[in-house]
């Protein structure tokens, strides 16, 4: 049943697709070719684990599925309602549990340029007041855990402003929407350097840097495979997460880490996208990895359609 999905799927986007692949040069071009009223549900999968000495630990895995509409469509802009529902938590810190059952029924309104490449959260005052009416539970529910404040005040400043939930609140969506408005070339790399959001200091972004290449075209199905590699400046994330940890024991009034003893940093993310020549991504997983000494932390999200 769920290959006779994909191939109804897969017909539907032949229908409405325009020509994206040019074979003559072996390019692409990542265009949103998307219609009003155009719906696709997605089953988004999160795993968060550690690995030490070959040994995995601490494993979360969180599904949940997003219907995506497109409410509007000009010759300058998109507008998509992201209509999240249906979580499920493989874990054993009922903290966790708590904290993903809020995002249940959000709708996310999100505007993109005529490319498809991402412009801003409409609606995220709503969002912001309807994570903030679900903290206020979620706070009364586990009062009697030693600095729970703390810690869903940090979640809750991830949806304070516009800014924040953009930069690191919706990052499946921006994930889905990594390569729109590009044009690429088979088996070339595009290397750029760029700011990215510390989430542990607003005030100090992190440099980076980023390779992107088209790494398959297959002109039969109309659909191409792009991947990108960002790593984040090892000195200043070792130097922000230790100020961070530093001031979070400090807060705690328990011992610190020791600068001598703190060990490299180290942060890389990777993405590989199979989109469609109508400009929907049918397939998408990223990989971010943060690693120091023996210990490797990975996040890994994989978005597909269903």
């Amino acid at each position: 049943m769920k290959h006779t999905t994909l191939l109804i799927i897969s017909i539907l986007l032949c229908v409405k697709s325009f020509g994206q692949i040019n074979m003559k040069d072996s390019t692409v071009q990542v265009i949103a070719y998307w219609e009003l009223k155009d719906t696709y549900t997605f089953a988004i999968t999160q795993s968060k684990f550690k690995v030490k000495n070959a040994d995995t630990t601490n494993m979360e895995v969180i599904k949940y599925f997003v219907d995506v509409k497109v409410i509007d469509s000009t010759a300058t802009a998109y507008v998509m309602d992201w209509h999240y529902r249906n979580h499920t938590v493989q874990t054993e810190n009922e903290l966790v549990k708590k904290m993903f059952s809020i995002a249940e029924d959000i709708n996310v309104r999100v505007k993109t340029n005529e490319m498809g490449t991402f412009q801003e959260i409409l609606n995220w005052k709503e969002v912001k007041e309807v994570i903030h009416k679900a903290l206020i539970k979620v706070k009364a529910e586990t009062k009697d855990i030693p600095n729970i404040d703390k810690i869903l005040n940090q979640v809750e400043d991830k949806f304070s402003t516009k800014e924040a939930i953009e930069a690191s609140a919706i990052n499946e969506i921006q994930q889905f929407l990594t390569f729109h408005g590009g044009q690429y070339k088979l088996g070339e790399e595009v290397r750029f350097d760029s700011k990215i959001v510390n989430l542990l200091d607003k005030n100090m972004p992190f440099d980076s840097e980023t390779v992107v290449w088209l790494d398959e075209i297959n002109d039969a199905d109309n659909n191409w495979v792009l991947r990108y590699k960002r790593t984040l400046n090892q000195e200043q994330l070792t130097k922000a997460t230790f100020d961070y940890l530093t001031k979070i024991a400090s807060t705690m009034n328990v011992s610190g880490p020791k600068w001598e003893e703190f060990p490299p940093l180290k942060n890389e993310t990777w993405v590989a996208s199979r989109i469609h020549g109508s400009g929907w991504t049918t397939y998408s997983i990223e990989t971010k990895e943060t690693s120091g000494e023996d210990e490797i932390h990975i996040e890994e999200t994989i978005i597909e359609i269903q």
